[in-house]
């Protein structure tokens, strides 16, 4: 509809606002007694035979999402679902009536009135009174073209809301499947804890932060990347032995259809166990998702079936490369020759970069996009992990895992070093590829070391990405229909009006 369109239809609904309140309505009231949903009123009455008129008296709410014979039939839509409205002059006084013909689609109205079901099988509430809940004073989209436009959607989610019921669905599974995540750790005994957002030093991950700033201690803060030092810091005190976050992270980078700046994780550690320990909490965490959402544990992303049958194979990243591309980067000693050899298979790679750095370069680029059903990759360069625990058989290596499905890491995971003079050189580490320019490297958190030094346990940590599993698991194209409000860019720069 064009601009000027809407503003008639709006002056138009203004109008009727005035009537209404000529007639004594309040068009905006405060509150409506809601005694049945419209989902609840289909099981109860799933029996009732075609025109069956009963005496039961509900009262129900809802948007208008159709008007027909001025009013005589409305379909009213709540979050359960529809009901049919019939407003009649046998049922209704002069004065409903009169508001009945002021009401537009979109609407929001409460009704009082007796079920039955019409001769051709539709259940129905006869309304006896009508009250306006909230006029509407926009128009919703056209019923046979809804809301098309997929900047529209997503930029007006509310509208798409209303007119999209996959969009309902959508988001409901999201929450759907942190609920399964909850229940499983709450039975496990792990406890939900809450860290902050604002960090004096943005620590827990590779990635560039977002900058903000206290004016009462003028100091600048970072919106949280990660969560994992604090997390880790509760742990070292001993508040319990298992703990996790549902936790929003921000990271200023691009956005992609899997990659918005602000996102959300599952972050959870363990004392007592290693990496292994969090390969089977993975695998039991998404398997209980898929349960909730599918029913089982094959799911279909667009043409793929995906088979989450557990357990998942564990592939080491060289295997996987060497399987690939033939070429064996374990058997590769110097850099420089780490480094042609990436640049040969394809790979991007800073000219700085060291054997860890190419052989995970030649992974993104040759091999993540295969990984379609889940597997754990094992076998992370020490280089890339500045918090994981060396493996215990090769030193250029650490334990740690991604789990990979439809070709996107979905899980990353580690035996966390608890070692706090192993940590302190790794941040050293860190600090020396910033200072070569590397601006997502990690800084050193002096007092994250200084916690080690009171005695961490041996630990497990994993993170879990909650968008794109919620992707996969609603089979959504992009990581803007798992979330409600995705970042946009403003309208004057994405060339709206």
């Amino acid at each position: 509809m064009s601009e000027a369109g809407e503003h008639e239809l709006r002056a138009i609904r203004l109008a009727k606002i005035a009537e209404l309140r000529k007639l004594g309505v309040d068009p905006y009231p405060y509150s409506f007694d809601v005694t049945a949903s419209a989902h609840e009123l289909a099981e109860r009455y799933r029996d009732l035979p075609a025109g069956t008129e009963t005496q039961d008296q509900v009262k129900v709410a809802g948007r208008i999402r159709a008007y027909r014979n001025s009013g005589m039939f409305i379909d009213l839509h709540d979050v359960s679902g529809k009901i049919q409205i019939f407003c009649h002059k046998d049922n209704l006084s002069a004065e409903q009536l009169a508001v009945v013909r002021l009401l537009d689609m979109g609407d929001l109205i409460g009704v009082e009135g007796v079920v039955r079901r019409t001769p051709r099988g539709e259940l129905t509430v006869n309304a006896r009174r009508v009250a306006v809940l909230a006029k509407a004073l926009l128009p919703l989209p056209e019923k046979f073209h809804g809301l098309a436009d997929v900047e529209t959607r997503y930029r007006q989610r509310y509208v798409d809301l209303i007119v999209n019921e996959e969009s309902r669905t959508t988001l409901r599974n999201r929450s759907r499947i942190i609920g399964a995540f909850r229940r499983l750790l709450d039975e496990r005994g792990f406890l939900e804890v809450e860290t902050p957002m604002l960090h004096g030093i943005p620590g827990g991950a590779s990635a560039k932060p977002f900058i903000t700033h206290h004016n009462a201690l003028d100091i600048d803060l970072y919106l949280r990347i990660a969560p994992e030092l604090h997390l880790k810091r509760l742990i070292v005190g001993g508040l319990s032995d298992k703990v996790f976050e549902i936790n929003r992270c921000f990271r200023n980078e691009g956005i992609s259809p899997r990659h918005n700046p602000e996102f959300t994780t599952l972050e959870l550690y363990q004392a007592y166990v290693d990496y292994a320990a969090m390969m089977a909490i993975t695998e039991d965490l998404i398997v209980a998702a898929a349960r909730e959402i599918t029913g089982g544990t094959r799911v279909r992303y667009g043409e793929r079936e995906i088979d989450l049958t557990p357990p998942w194979p564990r592939r080491g990243m060289a295997d996987l490369v060497h399987e690939k591309t033939g070429v064996d980067f374990m058997a590769i000693t110097d850099d420089a020759e780490a480094r042609g050899r990436a640049h040969s298979l394809g790979a991007e790679i800073h000219p700085t970069s060291g054997w860890g750095r190419a052989l995970e370069a030649v992974f993104g680029a040759r091999v993540e996009a295969a990984l379609i059903n889940p597997v754990h990759v094992t076998g992370f360069p020490r280089e890339i992990s500045p918090l994981a625990k060396g493996d215990r058989n090769d030193p250029r290596l650490t334990e740690r895992f991604e789990t990979y499905i439809n070709g996107w890491e979905v899980a990353n995971a580690f035996s966390e070093i608890n070692d706090p003079l192993d940590q302190l050189e790794r941040f050293e580490a860190q600090m020396r590829e910033r200072a070569l320019g590397d601006e997502e490297a990690q800084r050193l958190d002096a007092d994250f070391i200084q916690a080690l030094e009171h005695g961490m346990p041996p630990t497990g940590g994993l993170g879990i990405g909650i968008d794109r599993l919620a992707m996969i698991l609603t089979n959504s194209p992009s990581i803007r229909d798992v979330i409600a409000f995705p970042t946009m860019r403003p309208r004057a720069q994405s060339g709206e009006v």
